[in-house]
């Protein structure tokens, strides 16, 4: 499960009863289409079961491109077929991509598809105005509901550091979280600038062809490579970080720069996906253009040389996020479960907080 199901669960209200079924089984499905296929069988048979007997008021269901949707459409068949709602989570960073390619038909089927769910919660404004544009939604029927992130209570002081700058990746290695564009970068700067940094990459991915670019760039000596991190591994790594990079060609909304946000870090990402809503340039963080390596290599120097940028955009960015902590996310989607299943709320549930979400009522 992804890690905002996972937040989700972990923080669901005591009114909510939520069981999670998983339709595919990570790196297994991943890399296996038989592994793949075996994880959404036994999903579609723990829900159909729990629909027969009658267990079931509502069906979230979590949403991407490619095989996501084609599984995720019939999962929301089989709920239709039982009378029972279903709210979609559209989290697919490339969705967009996806769904312009695909042939009329099924293009028409999908959306029919989408257009059925009660809710569809999109992750910004932008992809808000896509799915009502593109896929035929009402406007009231799609909510905003940015992810949600995990608010440390205390983050370091990271002023006057005598020790090395650590600037910090965590996400898949690969060429569309611009990885390659971040060691292009890196190399780009003066020596004395390589020198006072470290470059930790945190992920699975594409992990040996990262290192021999490193190595060709000469680089090697200043990038570590500690692979798949835990929510502590994580935690840890961004509380020891002075610096965060996510230079992405495409997204919905990261977890990763949430997380990093609420950590107290500067980041440098792209304006992709509801980053822009996030992330003010020079403000809230730096934004820098897909792909452009020389412009990369610019932001990063200038978070290098100047402390007192990094402390004033590390301080903006958790202020930032504060409003879109997971305890005020869970209180609004109770909201939204309730509103939907049409059962009687209790009182305890406060009600939505508008600076976190916008969720309008569909009537």
């Amino acid at each position: 499960m992804g890690s905002v199901g996972t937040l989700i669960l972990n923080n669901a209200l005591a009114e909510l009863q939520i069981e999670h079924i998983s339709t595919w089984d990570g790196e297994l499905s991943r890399n296996s289409t038989i592994y793949m296929f075996k994880a959404f069988v036994r999903a579609l048979f723990a829900l159909f079961e729990k629909l027969l007997k009658g267990e079931v008021d509502i069906v979230h269901i979590h949403l991407a491109e490619r095989g996501s949707a084609v599984r995720k459409a019939i999962i929301a068949l089989v709920t239709m077929a039982f009378n029972k709602p279903f709210i979609m989570h559209a989290h697919g960073c490339e969705f967009h991509s996806f769904h312009s390619q695909l042939p009329i038909i099924p293009k028409k089927l999908l959306n029919w598809v989408l257009q059925q769910s009660a809710y569809l919660i999109a992750l910004s404004e932008s992809w808000r105005d896509y799915y009502v544009n593109n896929c035929g939604l009402t406007a009231e029927q799609v909510v905003v509901f940015p992810n949600p992130a995990e608010i440390p209570e205390a983050v370091p002081d990271r002023a006057n550091s005598q020790q090395k700058l650590k600037i910090s990746f965590l996400g898949r290695i690969c060429k569309r979280k611009g990885v390659f564009d971040l060691l292009e970068a890196f190399a780009q700067l003066a020596s004395q600038h390589q020198e006072k940094s470290e470059l930790i990459l945190a992920g699975i991915g594409e992990i040996e062809e990262a290192k021999a670019l490193a190595q060709r760039l000469e680089i090697k000596q200043h990038v570590t490579f500690p692979g798949w991190v835990d929510p502590d591994g994580r935690n840890k790594l961004l509380s020891d970080a002075d610096v965060f990079l996510l230079p992405s060609y495409n997204e919905g909304l990261p977890m990763a720069v949430l997380e990093a946000m609420s950590w107290g870090l500067p980041v440098v990402t792209t304006p992709v996906g509801g980053i822009p809503e996030l992330i003010t340039n020079q403000e809230t963080g730096l934004l820098v253009d897909p792909g452009n390596v020389p412009q990369l290599a610019e932001a990063l120097e200038s978070l290098i040389k100047n402390e007192l940028l990094r402390l004033e955009l590390g301080k903006a960015a958790r202020k930032r996020v504060a409003p879109l902590d997971i305890k005020l996310y869970s209180r609004s989607l109770s909201e939204l479960y309730f509103s939907v299943s049409g059962t009687p709320k209790s009182k305890s549930v406060e009600p939505p907080l508008k600076e976190a979400v916008t969720a309008s009522p569909r009537r």
